[in-house]
C-alpha cells in the first residue's frame, strides 16, 4: 500500500517504528486533498479493515500541518 500512496497519490514520506504492541507511523503528504482521496481508495479501504480484523484493536489518526521545519544535514 505504501508504493501506491507514494506513486499513485502523492505521499511524500512514509516512516514506521514499531515497539512491543505499539507502532507509530508517520507519512507526508502535499495536502489534504490528497489524504482524502487516499483514504477514499478502495484497496486502501480494505486494507484497513484488514487491519481492524487483525492486528489494531484500537488506533488514533492525527493529521497536523507543519508550520516550520530546521534539518541539519
Amino acid at each position: 500500500m505504501r508504493d501506491t500512496a507514494i506513486s499513485q497519490f502523492g505521499c511524500i514520506e512514509f516512516h514506521s517504528a514499531t515497539e512491543g504492541r505499539d507502532e507509530v507511523a508517520l507519512s507526508y503528504w502535499p495536502d489534504e486533498e490528497s489524504i482524502r482521496a487516499w483514504k477514499a481508495h478502495p484497496d486502501h479501504i480494505l486494507a484497513q479493515k484488514s487491519g481492524r480484523e487483525r492486528w489494531y484493536e484500537s488506533y488514533s489518526v492525527q493529521i497536523a500541518q507543519i508550520g516550520r521545519e530546521y534539518r541539519r544535514q
